[in-house]
């Protein structure tokens, strides 16, 4: 197996194992951090598990190999296929702004999260909580003030460390926040000695486009899907 495969799994046994729940064959991220969660294996006994953690009604964000069948028990309510892109060439690009001098790179945490979740909600770049930020560095750019972009880093696995929550507010779109924010998100991977990657929907053109000049390159397909135990009839 790659280090990338069964992810969510492998963050929530691994590094990532303090911010998980439950126990058997299922995991689950604290709520407030992410909605993502994960079984050993997409097996009838690892539903069953999952649904036991979530509880009637509750939902579930998982990433899958293969397109989700339909399956008693379970509603789709969400989801889309994705790309996973790793930057294995450990290349340095040199920061760069569309309109000379570069804006000044911010750490954020706590004290921000309200402004994470209010632009992560507007662009929508994934699932993001209250605590998402505790998940590693998250880094910012302000304009009189007010948070126009972020990203930061998600899961994380031995070795490899997902680059995440990568967006900017429409009004400041096209400026290079998201190339600037990225490449010091992986200056500061790479100095751990880990490999970056990240998630990115299939459709979109752009940022692949982006991804891909900054070294990226397509490892495998996932299907994320957003899943919601109901009652069996």
């Amino acid at each position: 197996m790659h280090a990338l495969d069964n992810l969510i799994w492998r963050a929530l046994t691994t590094r990532q194992q303090e911010f998980a729940e439950g126990t058997g064959l299922a995991r689950r991220f604290q709520r407030e951090v992410t909605s993502l969660s994960a079984f050993s294996e997409p097996s009838d006994d690892g539903y069953k598990s999952l649904a036991d953690l979530i509880g009637a009604r509750g939902t579930a964000a998982v990433f899958l190999d293969r397109p989700y069948k339909d399956r008693n028990g379970w509603e789709v309510i969400g989801g889309a296929p994705l790309l996973e892109m790793v930057c294995e060439n450990g290349h340095e690009h040199s920061s760069s702004s569309r309109n000379g001098e570069p804006p000044e790179i911010l750490d954020l945490g706590a004290g921000d999260s309200p402004e994470m979740v209010q632009l992560a909600a507007l662009t929508k770049p994934g699932p993001f909580g209250t605590r998402t930020h505790e998940l590693g560095t998250y880094l910012g750019i302000r304009m009189d003030g007010k948070l126009v972009a972020m990203a930061g880093e998600r899961l994380k696995v031995p070795g490899y460390t997902e680059v995440s929550a990568v967006c900017t507010h429409p009004e400041h779109a096209g400026k290079g926040h998201a190339r600037l924010l990225m490449q010091e998100v992986m200056r500061r991977i790479r100095l751990r000695g880990e490999v970056p990657f990240l998630h990115v929907r299939e459709d979109n053109g752009r940022a692949i486009a982006l991804y891909e000049n900054l070294g990226f390159r397509t490892r495998a397909f996932v299907h994320y899907v957003v899943l919601r135990s109901i009652a069996e009839e």
